[in-house]
C-alpha cells in the first residue's frame, strides 16, 4: 500500500530533524495528488518548523520518487482536533473528549462521543452517556479529539 511505504520512507525523515509524523495522508486526483503530513513535537509546531520539513522531504521524494505523477505536499500541525490512530494516539489523548466512528456496529451504533479513560490490550475505553464501553482499535474507522469550548 502505498500509505505504508510513504510512511517507511518520511518518517524518519522527520523524526531526525526532531518532530513525530502524527499521520499522514495521501489522496489520488485528477490533476495531480495531495500529500499531507502532520508533524508534533512537544513544544508545538511553526510555520518554519512545517517549512523545515517540506524541503526535507521533498528531497526525500525527489530521491526516492514513490508517487508518480504530481502532486502537491502539505504540512501542518495536527491541530486540536487531530486524529487518533494509534493505541500511542489515544493514551496521550487519554481524559480528553473523543469523537469515534467505528466501522461496524456495536452495541446498534457506530458513533460514539465521550471521555477517553484509558488504552489497554489493544481498545480504547470510552465513558459514554450509558456507562463505560470498550472499542478495539483495529475496529475503529476514525477517531478524533473532541476539544471542550
Amino acid at each position: 500500500m502505498l500509505r505504508d511505504q510513504l510512511i517507511e520512507l518520511l518518517q524518519p525523515v522527520v523524526v531526525n530533524l526532531g518532530y513525530e509524523l502524527w499521520e499522514l495522508e495521501y489522496a489520488a486526483r485528477s490533476g495531480g495528488g495531495l500529500l499531507r503530513l502532520y508533524i508534533d513535537s512537544p513544544q508545538g509546531i511553526t510555520l518554519e518548523d512545517c517549512e523545515r520539513v517540506s524541503r526535507a522531504v521533498s528531497a526525500a521524494m525527489d530521491e526516492d520518487d514513490p508517487i508518480t505523477g504530481q502532486y502537491t505536499l502539505e504540512v501542518s500541525s495536527p491541530g486540536l482536533d487531530r486524529v487518533l490512530r494509534t493505541a500511542e494516539h489515544f493514551a496521550r489523548f487519554s481524559g480528553e473528549r473523543v469523537k469515534v466512528e467505528t466501522t461496524n456496529a456495536i452495541n446498534g451504533r457506530k458513533r460514539f462521543a465521550g471521555r477517553l479513560t484509558g488504552v489497554s490490550d489493544g481498545q480504547i475505553a470510552l465513558e459514554i452517556e450509558g456507562g463505560l464501553i470498550r472499542l478495539p482499535i483495529d475496529g475503529i474507522h476514525k477517531a478524533r479529539v473532541a476539544p471542550e469550548s
